[in-house]
């Protein structure tokens, strides 16, 4: 498409984009755009190598994680979470397997119900943020929350899920999930600028996120001081699609285990999408997505690997990506 750049250079200024947007296409040059700015009280312009936020995504890396341990031998699909969790967690059904949980399908009760939320800004954490920095800090917000429906009935979405793969997969390796996520994943892949970053440290290249299209305040109030399996991973759009190629690859993990990850789990109409484990798939063909959003972060990255197509949006605003990634998941992969 030889009018993509003016395209998206007209889409950013109708919708007040901010963030970068980044094509990959078989035979030519990345195409890489970064529009407003990283830091609006001090007038810092968003770059190519800045560094996003990208809430859910981390989805993805999470469920990498726990199937690179599984192709180990170190924590099988087949899990059940009552054996790493002893007596936490209690409300757990004692029923539910790691591969439940990779696939929404557990039936735990959430912690953070996306579907009651009008806005991801609503959301209010029952504990400061800050006390939430480790894995192990969520097990008072995970708890309390019956379980919803048997292990294994219906696709749910449900955050508290990947934090619950977190947590037993530290349990299973000994050692910290940050590590186990840059060991197993951005080491592989290459992703030297993807992190857990806190937000009270602001770190070289990392955007600040923004609640609205316009004005100065900043999700640090929103947000755990730094995330976990269902959250808090920052990034470049460098990286991103530096992930798709070295999964695709077999860097990550063998082809066979890659194969099983995207194989449908789940039909969900309402997103008009299937899931797997840990990642969307295309309700017919072969494409493959990841995707975030919260309080001052919106992202998604859709891989066609038939075509051999990426395109990625992130975005520091909360709602600032869906303009964008719908035109080009309409105009490039549809």
């Amino acid at each position: 498409m030889a009018d993509l750049p003016a395209s998206l250079d007209r889409i950013a200024a109708d919708t007040g984009f901010s963030g970068v947007v980044r094509v990959d296409r078989p035979g030519t040059e990345p195409l890489v755009r970064a529009y407003g700015f990283a830091h609006r009280g001090l007038r810092v312009p968003n770059t190519v190598d800045t560094r996003f936020g990208i809430a859910s995504g981390t989805k993805g890396l999470t469920a990498l994680v726990v199937a690179s341990l599984a192709e180990d031998g170190v924590l099988p699909l087949s899990t059940t979470a009552r054996s790493l969790l002893g007596a936490d967690l209690p409300l757990v059904d004692d029923r539910v397997t790691v591969e439940h949980l990779l696939a929404h399908r557990s039936g735990i009760g959430d912690y953070l119900d996306e579907s009651a939320l009008a806005s991801a800004t609503d959301h209010v954490l029952p504990v400061p943020v800050h006390l939430l920095a480790e894995t192990a800090d969520y097990l008072g917000v995970l708890d309390g929350h019956p379980q919803v429906s048997p292990p294994g009935e219906r696709f749910a979405y449900n955050n508290g899920g990947f934090v619950l793969l977190a947590l037993l997969a530290e349990r299973a390796a000994g050692v910290s999930f940050r590590r186990l996520v840059a060991e197993r994943v951005c080491g592989p892949a290459g992703l030297a600028d993807t992190a857990f970053l806190r937000s009270d440290e602001p770190a070289a290249r990392a955007a600040l996120g923004y609640l609205g299209r316009t004005g100065p305040r900043t999700n640090v109030l929103h947000l755990p001081v730094r995330g976990s399996g269902d959250g808090g991973v920052s990034t470049t759009a460098a990286d991103v699609a530096a992930l798709w190629r070295a999964l695709l690859a077999g860097r990550i993990l063998p082809p066979a285990r890659v194969a099983e990850m995207l194989r449908p789990r789940s039909h969900v109409p309402a997103e008009r999408a299937r899931y797997g484990l840990g990642f969307w798939l295309h309700p017919t063909g072969d494409g493959v997505w990841l995707e975030g959003y919260d309080a001052g972060v919106s992202f998604r990255s859709v891989c066609d690997p038939g075509r051999g197509v990426v395109h990625t949006v992130l975005s520091n605003w909360t709602d600032g990506a869906w303009p964008l990634a719908r035109w080009l998941r309409e105009t490039i992969t549809p």
